[in-house]
Formats: C-alpha cells, sequence, structure tokens
C-alpha cells in the first residue's frame, strides 16, 4: 500500500478526532499498516489549543486498549491541505469550514469522514454534552468507520 497522510476534524479537537486518530492508529498497527499510514487531528476552533483530550475520550479509548492521553489539541492551518492527501471531518458543519479555508485547487482532499470511510452521508455526532454513553458510542463508530476506511484504501492499493 502506499503511504497516505490522513488528517481527522471536528470542532475542537478534544473528543471525535482525537479518538479517531487513536482508533486509526491502534488498527493500521493491528493489520500490520502502521508505516504506510501517517494519522493526525485537528479542530476547525482554537479553543481548546494544547489541552489534551477530553477525560471521556480518553477513558473510552483506554477501556479499549488505546492510549490518546498525550494528543494535544491544535486547530486546523492552511499547511494541513499541502501535508496531508485525505481530510475528514466529522460532520457536515466541519467540512464547510474547512472547503472555507483550504487553498485553491485543494478542496478535493477533504469528505465527510463517515461518507468517505462506509458511503454513509451521516455526521458523527458530537458526544461533548453528553455523558459516558455517548463515548462509547462514538468509539464504536469511529471503530467501525475507521476499520472500513482501512479497508477502502487497501482495496485502492491493489
Amino acid at each position: 500500500m502506499k503511504p497516505v497522510r490522513i488528517l481527522f476534524v471536528c470542532l475542537g479537537n478534544i473528543c471525535r478526532s482525537p479518538l479517531a486518530e487513536g482508533v486509526l492508529r491502534a488498527l493500521a498497527a493491528q493489520k500490520g499498516l502502521a508505516s504506510q499510514i501517517s494519522v493526525d487531528s485537528a479542530g476547525t476552533g482554537g479553543w481548546h489549543i494544547g489541552d489534551p483530550p477530553d477525560r471521556r475520550s480518553v477513558a473510552v479509548a483506554r477501556r479499549h486498549g488505546i492510549d490518546i492521553s498525550g494528543l494535544r489539541g491544535r486547530k486546523v492551518s492552511k499547511v494541513d491541505f499541502e501535508a496531508f492527501d485525505l481530510i475528514l471531518g466529522m460532520d457536515r458543519e466541519n467540512v464547510r469550514t474547512l472547503g472555507q479555508i483550504a487553498p485553491a485547487g485543494l478542496e478535493g482532499k477533504i469528505d465527510l469522514f463517515l461518507g468517505y470511510a462506509c458511503g454513509r452521508d451521516q455526521d458523527v455526532p458530537d458526544p461533548y454534552y453528553d455523558g459516558p454513553e455517548a463515548f462509547e458510542r462514538l468509539y464504536q463508530m469511529l471503530e467501525a468507520g475507521c476499520s472500513s476506511l482501512l479497508d477502502r484504501l487497501e482495496e485502492r492499493a491493489s
């Protein structure tokens, strides 16, 4: 498989996108693809720059054997559009925002995560204002989506 660089993007980069980053990294390692997949996460907003992921995202990741505690929030930048092959927004609003800030000619790298990964025109809901059960549902959704994404990337490579 040709190396691919993927950026997950949500609003604040503390719940959905860092968890997606951790899940994809873990799944790629399990499949022996860690050296071919580079993954990062960012937010469209800058409220949580330098902050660790939400404690509930850290906890659900830990329950599934993934450590995302060392990740830190950052805001997506124009440089990201050059640095990454695929920029996946967690919801339509983030995809719209990404389209507004993308340098001309690089908008084609942007897609809705579940749309690209599994062909489902569906947002990944933001669990920030919900309880721990929403974070478990988020994890399950991200695991299924990231697994499908890896399958799609492997199919494209063959």
